[in-house]
């Protein structure tokens, strides 16, 4: 049998191979006699080179073990907290094949201030005009957009609960976006409030609109703090922000083991795999279908492709159980000295966004953390009521709230941020060592000059040492308060002897 099956797969190669072959025959020919058809010799390059590099990964491509790779230490983590590590951030997977290299794109700076700055001012001024005045708090808020202490808190209850969208609109006018890309003001306040209204549909303590607001901030701070930013595309930039803001759209607040075990709808139609980040971006996409909430009307079609295809792959890495294949791909490329794939890159940035409040202050990380284990209890409670096994830390009495958020800053992440770090050193020094001259496709570059915009990237190597300081420090301070409260509650349960046994159960 096995002999039959490689026999197959070789008559395959071959025949894959013959087709390039006949068609670098007939380039050549075509070369000898002067008779060249530029088009046609384009489309045929192309199509050999996708074809080579896919055999060239389909014989290179590494296979990924993820079961072990948190080296949990069994001695200081607590069962519950293991097996909930375990079964969130890990799986076995089929590995992902590596996609083309992006092909480069050149741009006129020329034709871009003509073709651009005048619709883009037309933009700038509709938007200005439309937007009601802000509330004085807001504003205020606003004022730390760069900044990763920012409260989108504060932010929430100053825009009396759309925090989601007043960020939203923001960003995409700080960087511009609004402008390059035609969006409509219309379109694009029915569209925010068709997001938030989908992210209440649950009514969740912690997977809401709040938390959208917070990820897509979050996201614009690391690519502004990392000097990532400098490395995008407009295009990207704004698939990045559009990726952050809707990437738990319609939660359930409920896991995806949860939809799996109890054999849900929504399980049903995605076949068990990435169950509610499927939902979370196919539902988006669907708002876009509406001509009055289409806020990419006026992409091109290869722009609406290639936005389309980046938000769909940043998504998806929002999968929890993908963690510990994402983080194991990336080392082996910085190992490597490999190019970065821009497309993993991102995805890593935004999977990091959706789990960095441990990596912010106490006064941040101290809010988001009983939010998350109600909406964990209230899982645990439905569980109970349908007679399944409660999963781990959903368990009302029973869960080591403080450990458990010391094994997922140290396991987690800690390590998370750690490779976001070594990543950005890797994409931006370059950057500033072999590119003199800044991309004009950097919606930071627009209307800056060339030696401000390399001051610029100097500036970055600087933010990304304080960056780094930065989280660790936040995640030691973290982990210590955790601490405290397992000291304070050990001295608690010592002083009161007769109530020892209680407490412990507790």
């Amino acid at each position: 049998m096995y002999v039959c099956v490689m026999a197959e797969i070789l008559k395959v190669k071959k025949t894959l191979l013959h087709s390039p072959i006949c068609r670098l025959k007939r380039m050549l020919q075509q070369l000898e006699v002067s008779d060249v058809d530029f088009e046609e010799l384009k489309r045929n390059l192309e199509f050999t080179a996708s074809l080579l590099e896919a055999l060239y990964t389909d014989g290179t491509r590494p296979s990924f073990d993820a079961d072990d790779d948190l080296q949990l230490r069994s001695d200081v983590v607590p069962v519950e907290v293991r097996d909930w590590l375990a079964s969130t951030f890990t799986q076995r997977v089929q590995p992902i094949s590596r996609r083309p290299e992006e092909k480069p794109r050149f741009r006129s700076i020329v034709h871009a201030v003509q073709a651009g700055i005048f619709v883009e001012r037309m933009f700038r001024k509709a938007y200005s005009t439309a937007m009601p005045d802000q509330p004085a708090d807001v504003l205020n808020c606003l004022r730390d957009v760069d900044r990763w202490s920012f409260d989108v808190f504060a932010l929430d209850a100053g825009s009396s609960g759309h925090s989601l969208k007043t960020l939203f609109i923001e960003l995409i006018i700080k960087h511009q976006l609004n402008g390059r890309f035609k969006v409509p003001l219309s379109c694009l306040m029915s569209f925010l409030c068709e997001l938030e209204r989908g992210y209440s549909k649950h009514t969740n303590a912690y997977h809401n609109h709040t938390h959208a607001a917070d990820v897509t901030h979050t996201v614009h701070c690391l690519l502004l703090r990392t000097g990532v930013l400098y490395w995008l595309t407009e295009l990207e930039m704004l698939a990045c922000l559009f990726a952050a803001a809707v990437h738990d759209y319609e939660h359930t607040g409920r896991t995806n083991n949860f939809h799996i075990y109890t054999r849900s709808e929504l399980a049903m139609v995605y076949n068990d795999r990435s169950v509610q980040e499927s939902h979370h971006v196919s539902a988006a996409f669907r708002l876009l279908q509406d001509e009055n909430t289409n806020i990419f009307m006026n992409l091109t079609r290869t722009e609406w492709l290639e936005l389309r295809s980046l938000v769909i792959e940043m998504v998806l890495g929002t999968d929890m159980s993908s963690h510990v294949l994402h983080i194991k791909a990336m080392k082996t490329c910085l190992q490597h000295n490999e190019s970065i794939d821009k497309p993993k890159a991102l995805s890593l940035i935004l999977h990091a966004a959706d789990i960095s409040h441990p990596a912010k202050s106490w006064s941040l990380h101290s809010r988001w953390t009983p939010r998350l284990m109600e909406e964990f209890f209230t899982q645990g409670d439905r569980e109970a009521e349908l007679g399944l096994a409660i999963s781990p830390l959903c368990d009302r009495q029973n869960t080591p709230v403080a450990q458990s958020q010391i094994a997922f800053i140290e396991f987690i992440v800690e390590p998370t941020f750690s490779l976001i770090s070594d990543m950005a050193e890797q994409i931006v020094i370059p950057l500033i060592q072999d590119t003199p001259d800044p991309s004009p496709t950097c919606s930071r570059y627009r209307c800056v000059s060339p030696h401000r915009a390399q001051k610029g990237l100097q500036w970055t190597v600087a933010d990304l040492v304080s960056f780094r300081s930065m989280w660790m420090r936040h995640t030691e301070e973290n982990k210590s308060k955790w601490r405290d409260k397992i000291n304070n509650s050990v001295s608690d349960i010592r002083d009161e002897p007769e109530m020892q046994t209680g407490q412990k159960s507790a």
